[in-house]
């Protein structure tokens, strides 16, 4: 495992390491300079930080075999097993939340491997059917073999929108970096032509991507349903907005021309300054909100998913569960790295 720059190969070590960094977190001087260095507008240095470390792969394989990575994932992923995460769903569900079920895990080698990934996804649409579960499901095409083959990528993930639509469910195609955005949208919109399985599928779109405004004008004027979030991967500024106003502002823009389409779409955010802007342009345009949902991350603003369904809103809750959960967890720290604090509190303290 690399940490701090140095390798540490002994588990025991590892573990040690590891608690000496705990220990630091949890110190309140610790978390005071964590402040004062956000106040500095460090915070984009934090997000690079978080992204590299899900790019690790010796920290990944420590991380995922390790009794406290295990314990540190439980707040964002809902388990490791399909268990697990049906019973979280039917949980989430009885608050009156919608749920989305992502099995973790990205860029399989073989074709094996890609249809053992798709197995996974068709025994949750079975158990979604034969438990009368409010719950869709998230895929990447990585795991489907995009790296390996687009049309095998294609194919299997055919299969899945089919067996979604005969369910009355739906499947959500996830983005990944920019390199594989066009790729992943000329498959949705295969898919999204087919009879079969045009009412089951959709994308995720991110905000931060100069190119969104063009690709989500192109998907509203199919009829594709698109889930918007702002973006949580490093990419250069060729291809992305640097700064985080920026991408706020863009998210904004996209959100609101979504409201419009008359299309049923997901505004994923947390951000309670973005959802009262929305509520409010939706309220003066007469858009009911019943028309779109609010979309969020397992074990993140419960209390603000909770006031959403108090008030009326449709909320959709992404859960996400797997053995393979350490880039994803890197990811949700990177774009909010105020998670970190939270995590100390909450855990290192127990």
């Amino acid at each position: 495992m690399l940490c701090g720059g140095r390798s540490v190969a002994n588990p025991a070590k590892q573990q040690r390491h590891l608690a000496v960094h705990c220990a630091k977190m949890t110190s309140p001087a610790f978390w005071v300079e964590v402040r004062a260095l956000a106040g500095r507008s460090v915070m984009p240095l934090l997000r690079s930080f978080f992204i590299g470390l899900s790019r690790n792969r010796g920290m990944r394989r420590f991380s995922e075999n390790s009794t406290l990575g295990a314990r540190l994932s439980s707040r964002f992923v809902a388990g490791m097993e399909i268990e697990d995460a049906l019973r979280v769903a039917a949980s989430v569900n009885r608050q009156g939340i919608s749920v989305t079920l992502d099995s973790l895990g990205e860029s399989v080698t073989t074709d094996a491997e890609a249809h053992r990934a798709a197995e996974i996804y068709h025994r949750l649409l079975d158990e979604i059917a034969a438990r009368k579960l409010d719950a869709h499901i998230s895929v990447k095409l990585t795991q489907m073999g995009l790296e390996i083959a687009p049309e095998l990528a294609y194919t299997v993930v055919e299969s899945l929108a089919r067996h979604a639509a005969a369910i009355g469910s739906f499947v959500r195609i996830d983005m990944e970096d920019s390199s594989l955005t066009g790729a992943t949208l000329e498959i949705v919109r295969r898919l999204h032509a087919q009879a079969e399985s045009q009412s089951a599928v959709g994308i995720v779109i991110q905000a931060y991507l100069y190119r969104s405004q063009d690709d989500i004008e192109q998907l509203m004027g199919e009829g594709i349903r698109v889930r918007l979030c702002k973006g949580a991967y490093k990419e250069p500024a060729s291809v992305a907005f640097p700064r985080k106003a920026d991408v706020d502002a863009n998210y904004l823009r996209l959100s609101y021309r979504l409201l419009e389409s008359g299309i049923f779409h997901g505004l994923a955010t947390h951000d309670e300054k973005m959802i009262a802007a929305i509520r409010e342009y939706a309220r003066q345009h007469g858009i009911a909100p019943s028309r779109y949902e609010f979309q969020m991350l397992y074990g993140v603003r419960r209390d603000l998913q909770r006031d959403l369904v108090r008030a009326g809103y449709n909320v959709r809750v992404y859960v996400p569960f797997g053995r393979e959960w350490y880039p994803y967890f890197m990811r949700r720290l990177a774009e909010r790295p105020a998670n970190v604090l939270f995590l100390a509190r909450n855990f290192f303290r127990s």
